[in-house]
């Protein structure tokens, strides 16, 4: 589905010395085009996915459904390097491959959380069992309160301590009521919504208000438009994506030989399917933004602008960033000082001063957003090293494309590959 991009081991952004005039267009969401793979399987009928997005988290749920049974066709997007036109063959509620409890059906995940959740409530539609397992971070990432709510489903989940790797032993649909807590993750409760019409589940989610967990929500929202009888669905452009696009344009408009910078995202998200379609609006930042109210993973973005804010800036209810890719708060909190930041981190809550910035060498913990987000920083600070940009492949393969590629399509930054 992808074809290698070569990267360096490390990367040196060159800060740009003039104004930049750039409308970007950002590939499609990662959250719904993982959704939507899933809602196709389980359609009646074949379904055509425009601007689905291209990525190793979308990889690994193609594969998977390929691994399952299930007929997956990949085209090129002529609009969007990063996007595909994929087209499943729904079966209408059936899996078509299984394993035995002596030989399960291998399932590999990857780190990518939401076809590690949405993948082991789809194989309790099947009948026969299937073995979930993916990188060393994805078993160390939360699973118990999902698994505990499938065997409330009437299905045996052999875990391992509430993690992958886990053999599920399904016993196909049936009936059946579960209650699932969202404090690991919201991906529990989606996983099992988007699955629940075919299944003839009666989900309840505890531990938030529902109306204040927009990633369910939109799982709410898609199951509810989506073709179930097969047709075509278009995926929209990936706002957490967007977001360091906007930031950018922030940082560059400041006053300085980039003033009067002007960066926007063609085909800004306003479905109200994403939380981080919000984030222009935040833009200077407030002084406070909660992770729980405002926005979702675009706040990593938020984050590193803060030195550059005109007061301190609290952003709070972080907790479930340290169970992500990595242990985001801490790996935030880690870099930003090595460049100079003034952070202080209380709880789940990190307060950062405005503060002077310089260069360092950054250490992405193999995690997309910490590349992303100091790829953006590196725009208009000099001398910032990114560690391992090919962790970028996750969710935005062709990120430092848009950065390098000339205006109005790209910001024109001029970079340094550092190879070991």
């Amino acid at each position: 589905m992808l074809a290698p991009v070569p990267f360096p081991s490390s990367l040196e952004i060159v800060p740009l010395a003039a104004p930049v005039e750039a409308e970007i267009v950002v590939p499609g969401s990662k959250s719904i085009t993982n959704r939507a793979l899933v809602a196709a399987a389980l359609a009646r009928g074949s379904v055509i996915l425009e601007g689905a997005l291209a990525s190793d988290d979308t990889e690994v749920m193609v594969e998977a459904l390929r691994s399952l049974g299930f007929a997956v066709a990949v085209t090129p997007d002529a609009a969007e390097p990063a996007n595909r036109t994929i087209t499943v063959e729904g079966r209408g509620g059936v899996i078509p491959r299984a394993g035995t409890p002596e030989a399960p059906l291998e399932l590999y995940v990857g780190n990518a959380g939401t076809a590690a959740r949405f993948l082991a409530a789809l194989v309790c539609l099947g009948r026969g069992s299937y073995r979930l397992h993916g990188t060393p971070r994805m078993h160390q990432r939360p699973q118990s309160s999902l698994f505990e709510a499938l065997r409330a489903l009437g299905h045996r989940v052999d875990d391992t301590n509430g993690r992958l790797p886990a053999v599920i032993h399904a016993a196909g649909p049936r009936p059946a009521r579960a209650t699932v807590a969202v404090a690991g993750s919201s991906q529990f409760a989606s996983a099992l919504l988007l699955c629940a019409p075919a299944g003839g589940w009666e989900i309840t989610v505890a531990g938030a208000d529902p109306e204040e967990l927009p990633y369910v929500e939109m799982t709410r929202a898609l199951v509810r438009t989506f073709p179930a009888a097969g047709g075509r669905f278009a995926i929209e452009p990936d706002a957490s994506s967007g977001s360091y696009f906007w930031a950018a344009g922030w940082l560059l408009d400041r006053p300085g030989p980039t003033a009067g910078s002007r960066v926007s995202v063609r085909d800004w998200p306003r479905s109200g399917w994403q939380i981080d379609a919000d984030f222009p609006r935040h833009l200077p930042l407030p002084e406070t933004l909660s992770r729980e109210r405002d926005l979702g993973d675009s706040i990593m973005t938020a984050i590193v602008l803060a030195p550059f804010a005109a007061r301190p800036t609290r952003f709070t209810d972080l907790g479930r960033l340290r169970v992500q890719e990595c242990e985001r708060v801490l790996a935030l909190r880690t870099e930003l000082q090595k460049c100079g930041a003034l952070v202080t981190e209380s709880g789940d809550t990190l307060t950062i001063d405005p503060s002077p910035l310089h260069g360092a060498e950054i250490a992405t913990y193999d995690d997309h957003r910490i590349a992303m987000c100091f790829a953006t920083l590196a725009l208009v600070v000099p001398h910032i090293r990114l560690q391992n940009p090919a962790c970028v492949t996750k969710t935005f393969p062709n990120f430092f494309d848009k950065l390098t590629a000339p205006p109005p399509r790209g910001l024109g930054a001029r970079h340094h590959p550092i190879s070991s």
